[in-house]
């Protein structure tokens, strides 16, 4: 394994820990929401979570688009160059 997939493995595992944080976050905002519990601080508090979670989901897309991209210019720029076109058209004499 080279660095390039060691790193593009440990984004992944972080990405997908920091997007089942994120939903659980989101759950437990809404839950404590929409409790039928007449606290508005616990309200609030599920409305900040709620609040916190959406932006930590458009901060991570920004960051995977981010990273995807890097990888890609890396994959690009790190490739062997392809052969040189080679002149197939062979010569054809009449007798």
């Amino acid at each position: 394994m080279d660095l390039v997939e060691f790193v593009r493995n440990l984004a992944v595992q972080i990405m997908i820990v920091a997007w089942v944080i994120f939903l659980i976050t989101w759950i437990i905002g809404w839950v404590l929401r929409g409790a039928p519990i007449p606290m508005t601080r616990l309200k609030k508090t599920g409305h900040s979570l709620v609040e916190d979670a959406v932006w930590a989901a458009f901060w991570l897309a920004m960051g995977g688009t981010v990273f995807s991209l890097i990888i890609f210019i890396v994959n690009s720029i790190g490739s062997p160059m392809p052969p040189p076109p080679t002149n197939m058209i062979q010569s054809t004499s009449t007798p």
